[in-house]
């Protein structure tokens, strides 16, 4: 069963980023149909492909952007989008038939039931919110509406977080804890700011804001654009119009940079701390992770940002949303473990938990 848990993890992660493949080369729309079962096959003829790509050419994205395009470069962002939506469904079987027969053999504990439950009706929830992402492209915008994709991909952290918390339980059921309140509470703060980085990572992607400022470590000459300053922008119509001004690019990459690098600090202020009290080499092993992945994914953010020249570099972004969602991880593992710090003869027996 864990070796299922962790086949799980990693499937949502390759989910993740083969949607991050599939909206970077702008192949979310090439599939205009929600069809659970029929549409697990490809096109399989020259009408049928001829077909698939009539209903694209009467799409906003075709008309506005594409126009012109070869049946050759349609098949390709048309297999991007197949492939990820082929991956959900491979991901429903790998997941449901073992629960099932896990289900049926009584191997799934009370404590690990209801959680896995929760982890298939939020798969669910998120093929819907999928296909309301993808349907936001198909009437007026080229692109899909950029708060529907950023929900979209919470949603999928949420189930990465969930099903890797549940992984967690599943290694180690019942150790034995003590608490630092404060410890545990800024590490969940964290791991709630690095979810809301990732989510203007989001946004970042859907208005294209790489492609205003791809500058480091300022924004085209300055810390703080002018364009944030002039108040006639803040307007509910300008945040619901992103794509029609330049102020909601500036303002996610204003957003998403200056969260990194406050990120970037607590997690070295939160290393010192942990460092200083008692903990274990699994700990350790998870502070020194967190260096690292903190390390990589702020040089991935500034190599994908000075590469944003003319149009968004596909390879560095994918990385970038990798390291992401690998540093969520071991935020969330780092979280795990402070909770299963042993406690020392300087700690009130009081204090020792056993969840």
């Amino acid at each position: 069963m864990r070796i299922w848990l962790v086949i799980g993890v990693v499937m949502v992660l390759f989910q993740v980023l083969i949607g991050g493949v599939t909206r970077l080369t702008g192949s979310g729309l090439s599939i205009t149909r929600w069809e659970i079962v029929t549409g697990s096959l490809p096109p399989l003829s020259e009408a049928a492909w001829q077909e698939a790509f009539d209903l694209y050419k009467a799409t906003p994205q075709y008309q506005k952007i594409n126009q012109g395009m070869s049946i050759g470069a349609f098949q390709f962002i048309y297999f991007w989008e197949y492939f990820h939506r082929l991956w959900a469904r491979l991901m429903f079987f790998v997941f449901i038939l073992p629960f099932g027969w896990f289900l049926w053999k009584g191997m799934l504990s009370r404590r690990l039931l209801p959680r896995l439950v929760v982890v298939v009706l939020l798969a669910g929830l998120e093929g819907f919110f999928g296909w309301i992402m993808v349907a936001s492209g198909l009437i007026q915008r080229p692109w899909v509406n950029a708060y529907n994709l950023t929900l979209h991909l919470c949603m999928a952290l949420v189930i990465f977080s969930y099903l890797l918390w549940i992984t967690f339980i599943a290694f180690q059921p019942n150790p034995q804890v003590f608490h630092s309140r404060m410890l545990k509470r800024f590490a969940w703060t964290m791991v709630l700011l690095a979810f809301f980085q990732i989510a203007l990572g989001a946004m970042m992607s859907g208005t294209k804001a790489g492609l205003f400022y791809p500058t480091w470590p300022d924004m085209n000459g300055s810390f703080l654009p002018a364009v944030l300053l002039d108040f006639s922008h803040w307007t509910p119509a300008v945040f619901m119009e992103y794509d029609t001004n330049p102020f909601m690019p500036a303002l996610i990459q204003f957003l998403h940079r200056n969260t990194a690098y406050l990120l970037t600090i607590m997690a070295l202020y939160f290393s010192w701390r942990v460092w200083r009290m008692p903990h274990t080499p699994v700990l350790r092993n998870g502070i020194c992770f967190l260096g690292i992945a903190f390390s990589v994914q702020v040089l991935l953010g500034i190599l994908t940002l000075i590469n944003c020249v003319g149009t968004i570099p596909v390879v560095l972004g994918v990385l970038h949303q990798a390291g992401a969602v690998a540093l969520l991880g071991v935020l969330l593992f780092v979280v795990y473990q402070v909770r299963q710090t042993p406690f020392s003869t300087n700690v009130d027996k009081e204090s020792i938990i056993s969840p």
